[in-house]
């Protein structure tokens, strides 16, 4: 960019000089001097220009009013997700835009068609929930390409330059929250260690799972380390203790087998779980195999999740509000529509290509001490508190 424009210039001046010299010999003495000076301001004036210009952050040229806004989301199969559906919905009409929300029930070449069908209805913000994070980069450098500007929802979009930003609850910290909770409430229910336990992770596809299940190890595997915790299984690798899919029955099923093969006879005190319904899953299994239900941590706050959290059979989850995800986006598509860009942030990830900027909100645990202060302004959470 500095080259073409020093150039530019370079070429306007010695146009100007070659017109002077044609004006006669008689004055070529008195000029050379002049057309010199001229020639080093020219110089220095296209070089302050240049790096001017490419000192200058680039501007977002902002968008109409009723501009067509793409969410792309994975599923609609757990509380959060179909809460998004709606929320987007609502909040992006309130706001003014034209929403198309579509789900691709956990299949990536849906999602990528998804997409490419939002380009072509002329999208201005594309936000994408993905379902694995490193398979949509074709389409997203499409988008990008297109001019469109590409925010991820919930989870990072990796191995790709068409991403602006991530919208994200802190996955690292869930997970040490997650974690901690496990603690609390082992010595809270279980008496003195040391305890037996298990550990599960979430969907491998899911950028966020690994990161949750790094933020527990921290946490947890000192304690293994000392002896306080003992992983009966052995299983403490996140490729071990994934849970394909986010799906619940395959998490039964590997509890099952986890308990049919090491505590006949023993009893198991915790769980590490990532989420909701993976929790409720290893109860269930844990219940049908007459074991006494051991202490268990979630994410979500789901509502049936919210139920037994109060009930005390699930230990603890941890909230990350829907809504507050939701209008962090909104927030962040109205700054652009004004024209002021992506907001500035201190927050970053490496995506495989790059550092995305990540807009992070606090996730908060729940139990049953704290359930009515953090659902405090929650009516539809509040009422399963009774």
């Amino acid at each position: 960019m500095k080259g073409k424009k020093l150039l530019a210039v370079l070429a306007a001046t010695a146009m100007s000089v070659a017109l002077i010299a044609g004006c006669g010999s008689e004055r070529e003495g008195a000029t050379t001097g002049a057309q010199e000076t001229e020639t080093t301001a020219a110089v220095a004036a296209a070089e302050e220009t240049a790096d001017t210009a490419e000192a200058a952050p680039a501007e977002s040229a902002g968008f109409e009013d009723g501009a067509t806004i793409g969410v792309s989301l994975p599923w609609l199969g757990t509380q959060n997700w179909k809460e998004a559906e709606t929320m987007f919905k609502e909040q992006l009409e309130a706001a003014g835009y034209n929403p198309i929300i579509q789900a691709a029930d956990q299949k990536v070449p849906q999602q990528q068609q998804q997409i490419e069908s939002m380009i072509e209805n002329g999208a201005k913000v594309i936000v994408v929930g993905p379902i694995d994070g490193t398979q949509l980069g074709a389409v997203l450098e499409q988008a990008k390409d297109a001019g469109i500007y590409v925010i991820g929802y919930d989870r990072l979009l990796e191995n790709t330059t068409g991403v602006d930003g991530v919208v994200q609850f802190g996955s690292v910290k869930t997970g040490e929250l997650q974690a901690q909770a496990l603690l609390d409430g082992l010595a809270k229910e279980k008496g003195e260690g040391p305890y037996n336990i298990e550990l599960f992770g979430g969907g491998p596809a899911d950028p966020n799972a690994p990161n949750f299940f790094k933020g527990a190890m921290s946490v947890l595997q000192p304690k293994i380390d000392d002896g306080t915790l003992t992983v009966v299984s052995g299983q403490v690798d996140f490729t071990q203790c994934a849970t394909a899919d986010w799906d619940n029955s395959k998490a039964q099923a590997r509890m099952d087998s986890l308990l049919s093969g090491f505590y006949s006879d023993k009893e198991i005190h915790g769980v590490l779980s990532p989420n909701d319904g993976i929790a409720r899953a290893i109860i269930t299994s844990c219940e049908n195999a007459g074991q006494d239900i051991p202490v268990v941590s979630g994410l979500d706050a789901e509502n049936e999740s919210v139920e037994w959290v109060w009930s005390g059979r699930q230990y603890s989850t941890v909230a990350k509000p829907t809504d507050a995800l939701v209008a962090k986006t909104v927030e962040i598509i109205n700054s652009l529509k004004d024209g002021n860009g992506m907001p500035a942030t201190d927050v970053t990830a490496d995506n495989g290509v790059m550092e995305v900027p990540i807009y992070e909100l606090p996730p908060v645990v729940v139990t049953k001490d704290n359930a009515k202060e953090v659902f405090a302004n929650d009516p539809s959470r509040m009422e399963l508190l009774k």
